[in-house]
């Protein structure tokens, strides 16, 4: 009897004991992924525990030990997008959605934004000026040449901004005033899928946080002034009315996306807000280009909402987070919720 006792309170014992451990995956950054780590440890919850992921071995289908993974760095090393989803799999939870983030691009962001009602500049999308690889001009029999390239020149407008469509970090971009200067820069883009997208002359400029898809952490920004003094914009406070505004369009375009961190940009022109860039799920937080008071309430958002993800994480489920995007399609519903409505009252009864 008393070896039977000593082995079941053993077990009891462990399995009391067995910690969440939230893990920060990251690359040449440096200031966030500490300071997270030792925010989420210093609140000390309940068996749960923050430290910087480490893989020795990816084995498909296994657990990768950790709960939670706040994912920085994905979006520049295939392998640890791969991971990630290896992780997914087995119930990580996973910040922010690997599957979603390899599906995702600015173009189609932009036509989602059309459907949900932000405003954002007239887009359009232009094939890559040289050839993938692997490729010869029968591949693109379905592609008419020349496009249009007045209609599209007298949709989007100059001046303009030319820049690829799954790009970010300011690579690649072009501002163009006439079409003469459109062709000389398209014809340096090589392999690249552009965007030619409308210039948004703005009279203030935002750059949002959102977290967990219902934290907000709105920022004045001046885009055109040097990376490290772009939070030091002297601008005066903006008023309640668009800040409110801003905030709901934050928090609208995130829920139907999907994405638990993310910055979202806004050029305010005439009193609206126009969304210039909302694809950023890995977006800078660096306490040197943010700014401490950003920087604190990016870190403390973060911990507070790994660990809010850590307690509900269970093993072996999805435990990811997806847009109303892909619900509602998955569903077979309509994309907006008064067209559910309208779907719903037309029913038939049973």
């Amino acid at each position: 009897m008393a070896s039977n006792f000593n082995s079941d309170s053993s077990y009891l014992a462990a399995k009391q004991h067995i910690m969440k451990k939230i893990g920060i995956l990251f690359g040449q950054e440096n200031s966030f992924p500490q300071a997270f780590v030792d925010r989420v440890n210093q609140k000390a919850e309940k068996d749960i525990i923050a430290e910087f992921v480490h893989i020795d071995k990816v084995m498909q289908a296994e657990p990768s030990g950790y709960s939670v993974i706040i994912d920085r760095i994905s979006q520049d090393v295939p392998f640890y997008r791969a991971m990630l989803k290896n992780a997914a799999i087995s119930g990580t939870a996973v910040i922010n959605n690997p599957f979603w983030w390899s599906a995702d691009e600015k173009f189609f962001n932009n036509a989602l934004a059309v459907k949900i009602g932000v405003p954002v500049p007239k887009t359009v999308i232009l094939p890559s000026k040289e050839l993938p690889d692997d490729t010869t001009s029968q591949s693109f029999r379905n592609l008419a040449f020349p496009l249009d390239w007045d209609a599209i020149f007298n949709y989007v407008g100059f001046p303009a901004y030319m820049k690829p469509f799954d790009g970010g970090g300011w690579k690649e971009v072009y501002k163009l005033h006439h079409k003469e200067e459109f062709f000389e820069k398209y014809d340096l883009t090589k392999q690249y899928v552009m965007m030619l997208q409308e210039e948004i002359t703005f009279d203030d400029y935002f750059r949002c946080y959102c977290i967990g898809g219902k934290h907000v952490r709105i920022m004045q920004y001046e885009p055109r002034n040097p990376h490290h003094l772009r939070y030091e914009h002297g601008k005066a406070p903006a008023e309640k009315k668009l800040l409110d505004l801003v905030k709901n369009y934050v928090i609208k375009l995130n829920k139907y996306l999907g994405y638990d961190f993310n910055t979202v940009e806004f050029a305010i022109r005439d009193g609206v807000p126009y969304a210039i860039d909302f694809c950023n799920p890995a977006p800078d937080a660096e306490v040197t280009s943010v700014g401490q008071e950003n920087f604190d309430w990016v870190v403390e958002t973060a911990a507070d909402y790994a660990i809010e993800r850590a307690k509900k994480q269970k093993d072996g489920r999805d435990n990811l987070t997806w847009g109303e995007y892909v619900k509602t399609g998955a569903a077979c519903l309509p994309l907006l919720d008064h067209e559910k409505k309208v779907v719903k009252k037309a029913a038939p009864k049973k």
